[in-house]
């Protein structure tokens, strides 16, 4: 089976797809935002900036999103994730320039997507919804690396906001309707039907790597709204409030990368369940201004521990295809 931190790399001709191995949370991310805050600054307002957001950012099991959209809006969503964001007034350039895949995964075809899937999704964008989805304002306690820090942005005692949501009930009933129509094409492994899965080349694989895209970029999109209403919300107890996105990571998600395999380069298609990339330096994936040094790696912490972010390595490409963990995991199962 796939476990929750699973990572497997599967070749592009003989290889399969499988949406339980990618996740039901399509995207489920982390974005981590800096700001021009200290401690002191947010000492004694702490308990109404926690009411304020929490009024602001809609959460919680089915939560209505603060938008209305049409049905073309969703679908130009579904294709430009971040970017359609950003191009609506929602956010700068830079945001998305911060995020992986530039916010915007290829190959994103709408119609790929149930309307049942839409449905769903429609009403919820820009909402964090429940389990282990958060916001929570944090300040920088502990420095390990100087350098990494600075090219970061990073120094003590910064206030920084962190983000953890996905793409809602979309992308819960994307891995649902192709985990149907791959049963109905294929069957399942006699072990768990959660393992049904499809040849990588194939119409139906085509398909689900397409509306997995989609929901990938709800979930970009998602995101990229929060930040701006977390702005926008935190301008009315400082007017010069500003935050920047240092990085926006995903997890739960199958992308094609190249990577070294028995000597050769060759490109494969990697899934990451609750795991996350940590690739090091160099590599095109990267941001410029970060590229030489390697990725930000984004660790959610539990309610009262610390997260942490951290920097890829070569080595990690070595050992995992360039992945690591999502956050802090559960000694237990659900």
């Amino acid at each position: 089976g796939m476990g929750i931190g699973g990572v497997a790399a599967f070749d592009l001709d003989k290889g399969i797809i499988s949406p339980g191995c990618v996740g039901y949370d399509i995207n489920c991310s982390v974005r981590l935002l800096k700001t021009n805050l200290t401690l002191k600054d947010v000492l004694d307002k702490k308990k109404e900036l926690i009411h304020s957001l929490f009024r602001t950012i809609p959460s919680g099991i089915g939560d209505r999103g603060k938008l209305r959209l049409t049905k073309n809006e969703l679908d130009e969503v579904l294709a430009e994730g971040a970017q359609w964001a950003v191009k609506k007034g929602y956010g700068k350039k830079e945001d998305y320039l911060h995020t992986e895949d530039n916010g915007k995964l290829p190959n994103a075809n709408p119609k790929d997507v149930s309307e049942r899937a839409k449905a769903r999704g429609m009403p919820q964008l820009g909402s964090l919804g429940s389990g282990n989805h958060f916001l929570e304002i944090q300040r920088v306690d502990e420095i390990f690396d100087e350098k990494i820090a600075k090219i970061f942005g990073l120094e003590k005692g910064m206030i920084t906001i962190m983000v953890h949501c996905g793409s809602r009930g979309l992308g819960h009933q994307v891995a649902s309707d192709y985990i149907k129509l791959m049963e109905k094409e294929y069957g399942f492994p006699e072990q768990d039907r959660e393992l049904v899965n499809a040849p990588i080349k194939s119409e139906l694989g085509k398909k689900y790597l397409s509306a997995m895209a989609c929901a990938a970029n709800f979930a970009f999109a998602n995101k990229q709204l929060i930040t701006h209403w977390i702005r926008e919300d935190l301008k009315h107890y400082f007017p010069k409030f500003n935050a920047e996105v240092v990085y926006d990571i995903c997890h739960n998600i199958a992308k094609f990368e190249k990577h070294i395999i028995d000597g050769k380069e060759k490109e494969v298609l990697i899934m990451r369940k609750g795991a996350t990339r940590s690739f090091g330096a160099g590599r095109k994936e990267i941001p410029i201004d970060y590229r030489e040094y390697g990725q930000p790696v984004i660790i959610p912490g539990s309610m009262g521990t610390a997260s942490y972010i951290l920097v890829g390595t070569k080595k990690a490409e070595e050992l995992t295809f360039g992945s690591t963990a999502h956050g802090a995991g559960r000694v237990m199962s659900r």
